[in-house]
């Protein structure tokens, strides 16, 4: 569906991956099916925001322990 950029609706695909090993995600995935298809639908994403998110926790991560707030606030700072 992804890959191939098929118009094949989710349902179908779902319904082909509980035949699957895939039956516990697919569980996982109808419990929120609305937020799934608009997920493939729209123009949107949340990938910058998690980039960000991701690089503040690394350097957070590396400086555990060896200084304060004030370092740590600048290196997030200074690196943007």
């Amino acid at each position: 569906m992804l890959r191939k950029k098929t118009d094949e609706p989710l349902a179908d695909v779902l319904a082909v991956a509980e035949t699957t090993h895939l039956s516990d995600v697919v569980t996982e995935l109808r419990k929120d099916v609305t937020a799934v298809e608009a997920a493939l639908s729209l123009p949107w994403t949340t990938s910058p925001t998690e980039g960000q998110i991701n690089r503040i926790k690394m350097i957070k991560r590396t400086m555990y322990g060896r200084a304060g707030f004030e370092l740590l606030r600048a290196r997030v700072l200074n690196a943007a």
